[in-house]
């Protein structure tokens, strides 16, 4: 494999890449040529809105090609082009062969929610002081208990295991199902786990099945009747839009439990859903914050 390094002005970022799809790159990739360096700059994003940008002032393209040869021809078309104009050469790389399992798998080590409580890779062995553990490998839908956000999610359902809290639980927007399987894990025995990716309700399924959990997953109409707790995942803005469909399923008494969203976005959260309930800060982790209210 040989990977062809440019560096471009972000208004070419989109021209380029498309180029290089058009010229057969096996892959396109574009990072912050700035990265780990003052200049860096944080892009954010959320599903369903357009993205903040095309790329970085200074953005470093990166095309993977099988021959060397189809390399150099890419980039021969490409200077020729008015576009590549402001665009840098930074060189014809060789990339070794690697044994890409391996490599992926080394990424994903156990992770602890609490002390007695781990996420841990079907590859790995439980380490000795897991009472409780999730099996699960990292797959095409979100939720691997790496994220600040998982692991928020789970030390609430962890602290409030064998609860009445616990007896009705939906899980919105459950990408890996991870939380649904936390839920059943600490004695919840009527889950339902559901999300608007087929592709997710299928490895929520999968999911459960290997952990050996009960669980009824699906598409949003899955949910039906109110819940004693809801969990919700995603990201700030489709959390606010779905304010009164996620208040909705909860039962009086019960608890409505959010995260995805960032320190900075609590106050845009409580407003969303006090005509509703009255949202707290209940954890923190690097920046981002799981917010709760009993209703």
């Amino acid at each position: 494999m040989f990977e062809l390094r440019l560096m471009c002005p972000e208004d070419r970022v989109e021209t380029l890449s498309d180029a290089l799809d058009a010229l057969d790159a096996l892959s396109v990739s574009v990072e912050d040529a700035d990265a780990q360096t003052d200049a860096e700059q944080a892009l954010f994003g959320e599903p369903g809105m357009p993205p903040p940008k095309d790329g970085w002032q200074r953005s470093r393209v990166l095309a993977l090609f099988q021959e060397r040869e189809q390399a150099q021809a890419t980039l021969e078309l490409l200077q020729a082009q008015d576009f590549f104009v402001g665009c840098e050469v930074l060189g014809i790389q060789h990339v070794p062969e690697q044994d890409w399992v391996r490599l992926t798998q080394s990424q994903f080590a156990p992770v602890d929610i609490t002390p007695d409580f781990w996420i841990v890779p079907t590859w790995h062995e439980p380490p000795a002081a897991a009472r409780v553990v999730i099996r699960l490998d990292p797959g095409l839908a979100f939720g691997t208990g790496t994220h600040p956000t998982t692991r928020m999610c789970l030390r609430w359902i962890a602290r409030h295991g064998g609860s009445v809290e616990l007896a009705r639980v939906l899980d919105y927007g459950c990408g890996s199902g991870i939380l649904a399987i936390g839920a059943a894990k600490f004695g919840a025995t009527d889950i339902d786990a559901v999300d608007i990716d087929s592709a997710a309700v299928d490895s929520t399924r999968l999911n459960a099945q290997a952990n050996h959990v009960h669980l009824r997953a699906g598409l949003p109409e899955v949910a039906s009747g109110l819940y004693q707790t809801v969990l919700a995942n995603i990201l700030a803005t489709p959390l606010k839009v779905l304010a009164p469909l996620l208040r909705s399923r909860v039962a009086a008494g019960g608890s409505l439990v959010l995260a995805g969203i960032l320190e900075r976005q609590a106050d845009e959260l409580k407003a969303a859903y006090a005509p509703y309930c009255a949202l707290e800060i209940s954890d923190t982790e690097d920046g981002w914050i799981l917010m709760t209210a009993r209703c």
